[in-house]
């Protein structure tokens, strides 16, 4: 069953479109991403759908119900939970406080009479902030990823039908991102519930979506699970913003014994298949070294200028002008018109 879906969804602010004819389906228990450069329209689409903006154009339906246009439904009635990008804490109130600001009216101001709700008590350790040591601190007592863990916690206290996320990780520092990351899909995982995540970060996207929804330019361009998205890239632009990519032309991908069976001329050679033995007479040479630490990018230019990228693990070495003999493993090589 379909949690969110979007029909032709539009907006524009004056002359200048945001979004632009959106589809997009989530489904019930669904992780999804919303890939796409700055400036695309991600964050745009998720106030569409929590009910922060209203669409120029399409519709917008959650559970099966329309809540634009003349269906028109008040954000809080929507049933979604929303993490902004800086969490978006009440400084003066406790983690608790803000927590229960999640609940409705009613339920909120019970819990602030009568002391502790079990409700949020739950959330607080499902995200692993539990007891009251938390729960009476200010948000400014806690460390960034504690406070990311507040404002889930807080998305998460009334039973949303979907969770929005808009760039969680942005204020989280580079080091720790991978373990938050890896925290996070395990607590939406326990809690069962749908997600649509919007994310710049392609590692992010396909670490954790079930499927990747790329957008550019307002528009979503193709909708696929992280490998198909990888492997099977609809364009050109979508294979070069979502890894690293030779794009070359059919002449020299098939001169390199890529047997390129479908029509077109561009054929995208992802740079880990592409293996170099040191040769002397070889037909490339090493004009570039990338050290990556788990990984170094090899730039190799033929006679001809042509270049092309290989990704090869760190324990190989091929020397800085090294002659050498270029081999393509199997693998998935789309061709591009």
């Amino acid at each position: 069953m379909a949690t969110v879906q979007l029909d032709s969804v539009s907006k524009a602010y004056g002359a200048t479109p945001a979004v632009a004819a959106a589809n997009l389906t989530v489904l019930s228990g669904e992780f999804v991403a919303l890939l796409g450069p700055s400036g695309c329209g991600k964050s745009t689409l998720l106030r569409l759908i929590a009910g922060f903006e209203a669409p120029d154009g399409g519709e917008v339906r959650i559970g099966g119900h329309a809540v634009t246009g003349a269906s028109w439904v008040a954000p809080e009635a929507r049933k979604v939970g929303m993490v902004f990008q800086d969490y978006a804490l009440f400084p003066h109130l406790t983690v608790e406080e803000n927590v229960a600001f999640g609940l409705p009216a009613p339920r909120r101001g019970l819990a602030r009479r009568r002391g502790e709700d079990p409700r949020i008590a739950d959330v607080l350790a499902l995200v692993g902030l539990g007891g009251r040591a938390y729960a009476a601190r200010y948000p400014h007592e806690l460390s960034g990823g504690q406070q990311q863990r507040v404002a889930l916690a807080r998305a998460l206290a009334p039973g949303p039908k979907i969770v929005l996320l808009d760039e969680p990780f942005s204020a989280i520092d580079p080091l720790q991102r991978g373990a938050m990351r890896e925290e996070l899909a395990r607590i939406l995982d326990v809690a069962g519930t749908t997600v649509l995540l919007v994310t710049h970060d392609q590692e992010e996207a396909l670490a954790l979506a079930d499927r990747v929804a790329l957008m550019r330019d307002g528009a979503i361009v193709q909708v696929d699970a992280p490998e198909r998205l990888y492997h099977e890239p609809v364009d050109r632009w979508s294979a070069e913003f979502v890894g690293s990519a030779n794009v070359l032309a059919r002449e020299r991908a098939t001169a390199l014994g890529v047997d390129v069976a479908a029509p077109g001329e561009q054929v995208l050679l992802r740079p880990e298949l592409v293996q170099l033995d040191c040769a002397p007479g070889g037909a490339g040479e090493v004009v570039g070294r990338e050290f990556r630490g788990h990984d170094v990018m090899y730039r190799v230019r033929f006679a001809d200028g042509t270049e092309l990228w290989s990704q090869r693990p760190s324990n190989e070495t091929v020397p800085l002008g090294c002659r050498v003999h270029v081999r393509v493993h199997a693998g998935p090589v789309p061709v591009f018109a």
